[in-house]
C-alpha cells in the first residue's frame, strides 16, 4: 500500500508540473497572438468596421484548459510531432566538395545502402537504407557523434519519405526489371578488382558470357552478361550489398537496360568468355581510353595565388605516395597550378583520385581527375621517382592499402628516433597550425606518434612539408590516421 501511495503521489506531481508547463506555453501563445491582434488592428485602422466589433473573434491557439483532455497524456505534448522512423535518411549541409562515395562511407557501417539521391541545388541528399532498423541504428549513432565529411559538419534525420522513387540516373541501369545483364558498382574499393576476380565472384550463379569494366563518376563499375536471365536474378539476390573482401569492395547491383554487350578485345578491362580466340590488345594501341595511370592535380581556382611556389614535385610526391608508388611527376610549365602524376598502376591512381578529390591544400581545393595521356615522358620539368626508396608500396602493399583514407585532422608519424620526445615532435610540426593533442607511444619496439591538428588542411600541409624530413638522426614518415581522437 505504501508503494502504491508513493507511486500515486509521484504521478500527481508529474501531472501537476506538466500542467504548469502547459499553462505557461498557453499563456505565451496567447500573449504572442495578442501582439498579432494589436498589429492587425493598426493595419486595419483605415477600414470601415462595425462599432465595438473585435478585429479577431478568437485566438488561433486556445488556452490549454480548453484543449481536449480525453488523451492520457498532458495536452502540451501534442505540440511536437517527431517524424516517423524511415529507411530514408535526409542529410543536410552537403557541400559541393562532398561526393556520393563520401556519403556512402558515412553510412555503410550500418547496413546496405540501396539508393542515393544528391540534391546539389539544396546542398542536401536523400539516402535509403535496406531496412528501417539500419537507418535507426545510423541515426542513433550520429545523435551522439557529430558526423563530419571533409571538415564539414553534416546533419542527419529521418526523411518524411518512406521510400525513394527517384533512382540514380544511369543510362545503363534500369533497377528492378530483370535482365541477364547486371550493372555492378563497387564501393570502398581498397583492393584491385579485375575481370578475373569478377568472373570468380559471379560464375557460381551461372555461366558468365562477357564482362566489361569502366570508370564512372559513381566509381568503378562493371557490366556482367549471363547466358540466361535467371542466373542474373540469382546473382543479384545473393550478392547485393556483400563485400568481395572483408570490410571493403561492396557490391551494388542493379539490372542493366542493355540487350547485348560488345567486347572488341580481351584485356584487363573486358573479356568475352564465349570466344575461345578473341583478338587481344596490341602493345601500344588501345581501343578505348585508359583510365588511371595518371591524372591532373590542380587547384580549382582560376588564379594560382602563390600555389606554384609552395608546391613542387617532392611535396606532391609526399601527398600522392599515400595511395601508391609514384613513377613520375610533371609540373606543367604553361599551367603552373597544374601537374601530372603517374602512379604505379591504374588501381593506385583510382585510390588517389577517390581520396584526394576536393581536399584543401594551401587555401586551394584540389580537383583530381584521370588523364588522357598514357605516360609522362622524361624532360627538364619531369621528376622521376621510380627508384625512390620513399615509395611505400614496394613492400607490405596489402597492409598499406588498408590505411588509405581521405585527409584527416590526425597524422601518424613513424620511423622516429628512439630518444625523441613529444615536445620535439610538436616543435617540428607546430608551424603548420595549432596542435590540439599529441601522443608518443611505442609499438613493436619502435617509436611512433599521433598528432591532432585543429583543421584538416593544417594536417595536410604538415604532411606535405614534413614527410621524409629529418628529425634527430631519422628520416620520418607521415600518413593520415583514421582515428577520431587521441
Amino acid at each position: 500500500m505504501l508503494f502504491d501511495w508513493v507511486l500515486i503521489y509521484l504521478c500527481s506531481q508529474v501531472w501537476h508540473s506538466a500542467s504548469r508547463i502547459s499553462a505557461i506555453l498557453g499563456c505565451y501563445l496567447q500573449v504572442s497572438y495578442q501582439e498579432v491582434r494589436i498589429q492587425r488592428a493598426k493595419g486595419l485602422g483605415k477600414k470601415k468596421k462595425k462599432k465595438g466589433s473585435p478585429v479577431v473573434h478568437q485566438t488561433l491557439v486556445p488556452h490549454h484548459r480548453s484543449l481536449s483532455t480525453s488523451s492520457p497524456f498532458p495536452p502540451f505534448l501534442k505540440v511536437i510531432k517527431m517524424p516517423d522512423p524511415s529507411k530514408v535518411i535526409h542529410v543536410r549541409n552537403v557541400g559541393h566538395e562532398i561526393s556520393e562515395n563520401d556519403l556512402l562511407q558515412l553510412f555503410q557501417p550500418f547496413g546496405v545502402i540501396t539508393k542515393l539521391v544528391m540534391l546539389r541545388a539544396k546542398n542536401q541528399a536523400l539516402l535509403q537504407m535496406q531496412d528501417v532498423p539500419s537507418a535507426v541504428k545510423a541515426l542513433q549513432f550520429y545523435s551522439n557523434v557529430q558526423p563530419s565529411i571533409r571538415g564539414r559538419n553534416v546533419y542527419v534525420q529521418f526523411s518524411s519519405h518512406q521510400e525513394l522513387t527517384t533512382m540514380d540516373q544511369n543510362a545503363q541501369g534500369r533497377g528492378d526489371e530483370p535482365n541477364r545483364i547486371l550493372l555492378v558498382t563497387i564501393h570502398h574499393m581498397l583492393y584491385p578488382i579485375t575481370v578475373d576476380v569478377l568472373q570468380q565472384v559471379f560464375s557460381p550463379h551461372g555461366f558468365v558470357e562477357k564482362i566489361v569494366t569502366f570508370q564512372k563518376s559513381a566509381g568503378f563499375q562493371a557490366l556482367i552478361q549471363y547466358q540466361v536471365q535467371q542466373s542474373a536474378v540469382s546473382a543479384r539476390n545473393s550478392l547485393q550489398g556483400r563485400n568481395i573482401y572483408d570490410g571493403c569492395c561492396q557490391l551494388d547491383i542493379q539490372f542493366s537496360n542493355l540487350d547485348e554487350l560488345q567486347v572488341n578485345l580481351n584485356n584487363e578491362r573486358s573479356r568475352d568468355f564465349t570466344d575461345p580466340n578473341p583478338p587481344s590488345e596490341q602493345k601500344g594501341k588501345s581501343s578505348q581510353q585508359r583510365y588511371g595511370d595518371m591524372y591532373p592535380f590542380q587547384g580549382s581556382g582560376a588564379h594560382a595565388g602563390g600555389f606554384p611556389q609552395r608546391i613542387n614535385g617532392d611535396r606532391l610526391f609526399n601527398l600522392c605516395s599515400l595511395y601508391g608508388n609514384i613513377v613520375r611527376i610533371k609540373i606543367l610549365r604553361n599551367k603552373p597550378d597544374h601537374a601530372l602524376v603517374q602512379m604505379g598502376d591504374g588501381f593506385q591512381a583510382e585510390l588517389a583520385v577517390h581520396f584526394l578529390k576536393g581536399a584543401m591544400l594551401f587555401g586551394k581545393r584540389l580537383e583530381v581527375n584521370f588523364s588522357k595521356h598514357a605516360n609522362i615522358t622524361t624532360g627538364p620539368d619531369t621528376h622521376d621517382y621510380s627508384n625512390s626508396n620513399l615509395n611505400r608500396f614496394n613492400r607490405n602493399a596489402a597492409k598499406n592499402y588498408r590505411y588509405c583514407c581521405s585527409p584527416t585532422k590526425m597524422i601518424h608519424l613513424s620511423s622516429l628516433p628512439q630518444d625523441v620526445t613529444e615536445a620535439e615532435i610538436v616543435a617540428h610540426l607546430e608551424e603548420h597550425g595549432p596542435i590540439i593533442n599529441s601522443k608518443l607511444f611505442e609499438m613493436n619496439g619502435k617509436q611512433q606518434a599521433l598528432v591532432l591538428f585543429e583543421k584538416e588542411e593544417q594536417a595536410t600541409e604538415a604532411l606535405v612539408w614534413k614527410n621524409a624530413t629529418s628529425l634527430g638522426s631519422s628520416t620520418i614518415r607521415i600518413s593520415f590516421s583514421q582515428l577520431q581522437s587521441i
